[in-house]
């Protein structure tokens, strides 16, 4: 079990205090030296005695970069998730750290297709006691909506329609409705996603009672240096939109059994879902209209169903009576 760490407090938290605290709260050996590689090597990177919330994003990307940007795809993976959790815990207690920035991205394997987990494995990861509310709420949305992450952690309280079970979320490639510069949310062509039971039980304890900003938020107020749309702030706790770096993040601490960087992807809660659909009958049009895909192509790649399935199906040329 994880041991309980203390940040330094009444003075400047230094980056190599920060990365050394952070790995004295891992329990695990083997997770300790899989950090401990990529927050380690980062830190000095940075430079260990420099305050760290001097560190902008960019050198945080810049330093991955540097020590790993010609490194085999899961390594620059598996660091970069180690220094994402590094920042991210350090950021829930309250210190003003930087983040991976956006153009540092997780790199998706090559030639690999993103998997899709059984239905009981993703019951299972929402019943675990570790996993928290919010990210409960979060893989079952994702998971009953068919929704792009983006999507999701995008939706703001005010847009649920909880009584139907829906709400308007801007897809990827929305349509504009004008064509005015710095445009809003209100100005792209909104669609429309849907849950059901599981999501419906777990809004309500999530939102406990708040009915404005984002739907699921971080646990600390946005630093004085980031500059954040009002949209993306909760006006009554001042918490800023849980990003999907910090989400992503999140899952793999969750779900990596290798190290960091090994463990599930949020994009495969929408692979998933659209393949159980798949395999309960569902036509290749009513899948299209889940996902909101124009082409029907587009679909046939998320649709994967289980071998399990294929083999039942198979069953069904059996000759004379041999499956009786």
């Amino acid at each position: 079990m994880p041991t309980v760490a203390q940040l330094p407090a009444g003075k400047a938290l230094t980056v190599q205090a920060a990365a050394d605290v952070f790995l004295d709260s891992l329990g695990n050996p083997n997770t300790v030296r899989n950090y401990g590689i990529g927050v380690g090597k980062t830190a000095e990177r940075l430079g260990g005695g420099r305050p760290l919330a001097t560190v902008a994003d960019d050198e945080v990307g810049a330093a991955l970069e540097q020590l790993w940007g010609t490194a085999a795809v899961n390594t620059w993976n598996a660091r970069r998730a180690s220094v994402l959790s590094w920042l991210s815990w350090c950021g829930e207690r309250g210190h003003d750290a930087p983040a991976v920035p956006g153009w540092a991205k997780r790199l998706g394997t090559p030639d690999s297709e993103t998997p899709v987990r059984s239905k009981m494995a993703v019951d299972r990861l929402i019943a675990r006691r570790e996993v928290r509310l919010r990210e409960k709420t979060l893989y079952r949305m994702l998971y009953e909506t068919a929704g792009r992450a983006e999507e999701i952690l995008g939706v703001n309280i005010e847009d649920l329609d909880l009584a139907a079970r829906r709400c308007p979320v801007k897809a990827k490639g929305a349509k504009p409705k004008s064509r005015r510069r710095g445009k809003a949310r209100e100005d792209f062509v909104l669609e429309t996603v849907y849950w059901d039971a599981g999501t419906a039980r777990l809004l309500p304890r999530l939102l406990k009672g708040r009915t404005r900003g984002p739907v699921f938020v971080t646990h600390r107020r946005p630093g004085p240096g980031k500059v954040v749309s009002p949209r993306d702030v909760c006006p009554d706790t001042g918490f800023a939109r849980l990003s999907y770096g910090q989400a992503r993040a999140l899952l793999d601490e969750h779900t990596a059994v290798r190290g960091p960087g090994t463990g599930w992807d949020l994009h495969e809660y929408r692979h998933s879902s659209l393949s159980h659909l798949g395999e309960q009958g569902a036509s290749l049009l009513m899948l299209m209209a889940k996902s909101r895909h124009k082409k029907p192509e587009n679909v046939r790649r998320y649709f994967k169903p289980s071998p399990e399935v294929i083999s039942e199906l198979t069953s069904l040329l059996a000759p004379g009576d041999a499956r009786r």
